[in-house]
C-alpha cells in the first residue's frame, strides 16, 4: 500500500503533495513502482495532530481519488474517519475505505462500507490523534491490542462488511510507545492470529524507529522501514502501508523468490 498524503502537516512528507497535481503524480510514480494499493488521506493522524473540517478534507482529497482511479490499473484507498469523506470518495473511484479509528469515530462508517460492498481496514488506536499517546496503558500490549482489534472486526462483521474485503491494522505508533511498538512487530505471529483476518502493518518512517537505531529525520529511516517490511511479511502480514514503494517491492519480490526456489538456489 501506498501513501498518498495530501495533508500539509503529515509527518513525513507534510505539504510535499499538497497541490492535486502532485500528488496524483506521485501516486502514479508509486503505482509504478509497484503499490498494489495506493492509499490517499487527507488528514493528518500523526500524534498530536488536530481534526479537520469534512469539507476540506473533501477539498484536497477527491480530484486525487478520481484522476488516480481513472489512471492507475490499482485499486485506490481512502484513509479517512469520517463516513462522509468515504462515501464521496467511493463515489469518485475508490474501493477501499482506510479507517483509522476502526469504526469507533464515525457511526455511519461500518454500514456505509457495507451498503457500498467496499474494502474496509480496522485499525487499533485508543482516544483520537491529540489524544492517543496518553493512552498507551497495556497489561500486554499484544494479548489487549489483540482482543481490541479483534473486537472492531467483529463490529464491522456484524455490520455486514464483507469477510474476504476485510484488513486488520495493529496501528503502531497509535497509542503505542516505542517499547510496545517493536513487541507488537516482534509478536507478529500471535496477533495475527488472534485477529483472524489479513493483518495490514504501517510502521513506514514512524518515529520510533529513529529512537532505535538514531535520531534521524523521518526521509532517512527508509532502511529501518525495509526491515521492519521484511520481518513484517516473514512474519505473516499480508500488506505493509509504506512510503518507498519501490524499496518495499524489491523486498518483497526477492522474499517470493527465496520462497520459491529449489534446492540448488534457482527459482523452481
Amino acid at each position: 500500500m501506498g501513501i498518498v498524503n495530501v495533508t500539509p502537516d503529515s509527518f513525513s512528507d507534510g505539504g510535499l503533495y499538497l497541490d492535486p497535481d502532485a500528488a496524483v503524480a506521485h501516486g502514479q510514480a508509486l503505482a509504478g513502482a509497484g503499490a498494489s494499493i495506493l492509499d490517499v488521506g487527507g488528514e493528518s493522524t500523526r500524534p498530536g495532530a488536530l481534526p479537520v473540517e469534512a469539507d476540506e478534507e473533501l477539498r484536497r482529497v477527491l480530484p486525487v481519488v478520481r484522476a488516480l482511479a481513472a489512471t492507475v490499473d490499482v485499486p485506490v484507498s481512502i484513509d479517512t474517519t469520517k463516513s462522509e469523506v468515504a462515501a464521496a470518495a467511493l463515489g469518485a473511484g475508490a474501493t477501499l475505505v482506510n479507517d483509522v479509528s476502526g469504526g469507533t469515530g464515525d457511526a455511519g462508517m461500518r454500514s456505509l462500507v457495507a451498503d457500498a460492498g467496499a474494502g474496509y481496514v480496522v485499525m487499533h488506536m485508543r482516544g483520537t490523534p491529540a489524544t492517543m499517546q496518553q493512552e498507551a496503558h497495556y497489561g500486554d500490549v499484544v494479548r489487549d491490542a489483540g482482543r481490541e482489534l479483534r473486537a472492531v472486526v467483529d463490529a464491522a462483521l456484524d455490520a455486514g462488511v464483507r469477510a474476504d474485503g476485510l484488513l486488520a491494522d495493529p496501528g503502531i505508533g497509535f497509542a503505542k510507545t516505542a517499547e510496545q511498538n517493536v513487541e507488537l512487530l516482534r509478536r507478529l505471529p500471535e496477533l495475527v492470529t488472534a485477529v483472524g483476518v489479513p493483518m495490514l502493518v504501517g510502521a513506514s518512517r514512524k518515529s520510533f524507529l529513529g529512537r532505535l537505531i538514531g535520531d534521524m529525520q523521518a526521509e532517512d529511516r527508509d532502511v529501518a522501514t525495509l526491515a521492519t517490511t521484511v520481518w513484517c511479511f516473514v512474519k505473516g502480514a499480508a500488506a505493509v502501508r509504506v512510503h518507498a514503494v519501490d524499496l518495499a517491492t524489491r523486498a518483497a519480490e526477492m522474499l517470493d523468490v527465496m520462497e520459491h526456489a529449489d534446492q540448488a538456489g534457482m527459482a523452481a
